[in-house]
C-alpha cells in the first residue's frame, strides 16, 4: 500500500489578477519529469499570472509519475479546476531527436528513436512528434503510455498539445533571438548535472542537445569542443545561461575561466508576465515561459 504524501511548492508566485473561474479563456502550462513538476497559467490576455515548481523528494523519485502526481493535484484550486481553452504539457524525458520536415514520416517516428538511443522503446512508451514549421523540423521524443492516459483522464475532453522540454527551450530561444544583435548566441539550460545546449546563427538553429556531466571540467571542456565545432570563439561568443545556475555555482566560475562573455539570460521579451514574477530570476523558468509561447 503506497501512503499519499503531500506535496508542497518551493516555488510559489500568484497574481492578484487570477481569476480561476476564468479558465476556458486561460492557458495551462505543465512541466513533468522524474524529480519536478512545474505549472505555469497565462490569462485571457496571453499574461503570466500564477507559477507554481515542486520538487519530488529522492524517495518518490523511483515511483512512476503516475502515482506522484495524484498528491499534487489532489484537491489544487488550479489544476483541478477547467475546463481550459488550452493545455500544454511539457516533457522532461530522456530520449528526442531533431528531425528535418522533408526527411520525417509519422510512421517512422518510432525508428528516429530506436536509432538515436540504440534499441527500441519499451512497451509502455510511444514515440510522440511536435512540428517546428517556421524551423523546419519535428522534435521527436519518448512518452510514457500511463503518463499520456492520466492527462487525459484528469483532463478529458480538454485540447492537450504534449512536446518536449527542448522545444519549448527552441521556442523560447526564436523569441530571445529576435532581439539578439549578435551574430550567434549559445543558449545553455541548467538542470542537475544535465545541461541543454542551443546554438543560433543568424537566427537559425544550428544545434540543440542535451548533456550529462559528473563535474565542471567536464561541463568546461563539453562546451568548449561544442563552440569548436561550430566555428565559434571563446572569447567572442555571446553565451546566455538559463535554468538551475547562480553567480555562486561552481559551474559558472569553471565557465567564466574560459569564456569571457558569459551573462544570465532574460525572459523572453515575448511572452508578458504580471509584476509579482519581478521577484524571480529572469533566467530561471526558461523552458516554463517557452510552453507560455508555443502557438496552439
Amino acid at each position: 500500500m503506497q501512503i499519499a504524501v503531500t506535496l508542497a511548492p518551493t516555488v510559489t508566485i500568484h497574481a492578484n489578477a487570477f481569476d480561476p473561474r476564468q479558465t476556458d479563456k486561460s492557458v495551462l502550462c505543465l512541466e513533468v519529469g522524474r524529480d519536478r513538476f512545474q505549472l505555469l497559467v497565462q490569462d485571457k490576455r496571453g499574461r503570466a499570472v500564477y507559477l507554481e515548481d515542486y520538487m519530488f523528494p529522492s524517495l518518490l523519485t523511483e515511483r512512476p509519475l503516475t502515482s506522484i502526481l495524484p498528491d499534487v493535484f489532489r484537491d489544487h484550486a488550479v489544476l483541478s479546476a477547467g475546463p481550459w481553452q488550452e493545455i500544454r504539457i511539457g516533457v522532461n524525458s530522456p530520449s528526442f531527436t531533431l528531425v528535418p520536415q522533408q526527411l520525417y514520416r509519422k510512421e517512422y517516428a518510432s525508428s528516429y528513436l530506436a536509432l538515436m538511443r540504440g534499441n527500441a522503446l519499451p512497451a509502455h512508451e510511444f514515440a510522440q512528434a511536435y512540428a517546428h514549421d517556421a524551423e523546419g523540423f519535428f522534435t521527436v521524443f519518448n512518452l510514457e503510455h500511463p503518463l499520456a492516459d492520466y492527462f487525459s483522464e484528469v483532463y478529458p475532453l480538454q485540447p492537450l498539445t504534449f512536446v518536449h522540454q527542448t522545444s519549448a527551450l527552441i521556442q523560447a530561444t526564436v523569441d530571445l533571438d529576435r532581439i539578439s544583435l549578435a551574430p550567434s548566441t549559445v543558449y545553455l539550460y541548467f538542470e542537475d548535472e544535465f545541461v541543454t545546449i542551443l546554438c543560433r546563427k543568424s537566427h537559425q538553429l544550428c544545434l540543440c542537445n542535451r548533456f550529462g556531466y559528473k563535474n565542471v571540467q567536464d561541463l568546461a571542456y563539453y562546451i568548449l569542443y561544442v563552440l569548436n565545432e561550430q566555428g565559434l570563439t571563446p572569447d567572442t561568443v555571446s553565451l546566455s545561461l538559463y535554468g538551475a545556475i547562480t553567480p555562486f555555482a561552481e559551474a559558472y566560475t569553471e565557465l567564466s575561466r574560459f569564456l569571457p562573455n558569459l551573462s544570465f539570460g532574460q525572459a523572453p521579451p515575448g511572452l508578458s508576465l504580471a509584476t509579482e514574477f519581478d521577484d524571480l530570476p529572469a533566467h530561471r523558468y526558461l523552458s516554463l515561459y517557452g510552453l507560455g509561447l508555443l502557438s496552439e
